[in-house]
């Protein structure tokens, strides 16, 4: 099971809440969901630590949570940075470069599709269609959208973000 290589920095606080609400859950039909979605919001991923709490305390196994956590794109086995990087794969942005754009990033960042740079600054994720398509290619950090850009813009957009910190 592939998962973050950042250290685990859970607090025992937050153990403590995820233990109190799979208690609530333990017997509820279809717990699974919820109990993944409150440690999702608790933690902001899924590390490996939290899914080993959840199957110890619903009684499931760990290949049924990754199951399910690989399947729903609301789930994340890995930190997000900061700033959330999407690189928008869709048609459009496709046959406009945004495959140059994307591996660029890789380049940069040091990090794959779904992962998060070290110092938990920067995340990147391959997406579909955001809705820009006369824009592309377009490149998403959180909520500012980049549209008609190129390899070359890239390193200047991440500088940018680097000097806020």
């Amino acid at each position: 099971m592939k998962g973050s290589t950042l250290p685990f920095d859970g607090t025992p606080e937050q153990e403590a809440k995820l233990r109190t609400k799979l208690r609530e859950l333990k017997h509820t039909d279809g717990a699974l969901m919820p109990a993944l979605q409150f440690a999702q919001g608790l933690y902001g991923y899924l590390p490996y630590e939290v899914q080993n709490i959840i199957a110890e305390e619903l009684n499931v196994t760990l290949s049924e949570i990754y199951g399910v956590a690989t399947f729903y794109s609301q789930f994340s086995l890995f930190p997000k940075g900061k700033y959330k990087i999407g690189i928008c794969l869709g048609t459009a942005c496709y046959v406009n470069g945004s495959q140059d754009i994307y591996d660029k990033l890789q380049s940069l960042l040091g990090i794959g599709n779904g992962e998060c740079t070290a110092d938990r600054l920067f995340s990147l994720d391959a997406t579909r269609c955001v809705g820009c398509c006369g824009m592309a290619p377009v490149m998403t950090v959180n909520d500012d959208v980049y549209g008609r850009i190129k390899p070359g813009d890239v390193e200047g957009i991440l500088n940018k973000y680097r000097e806020r910190g």
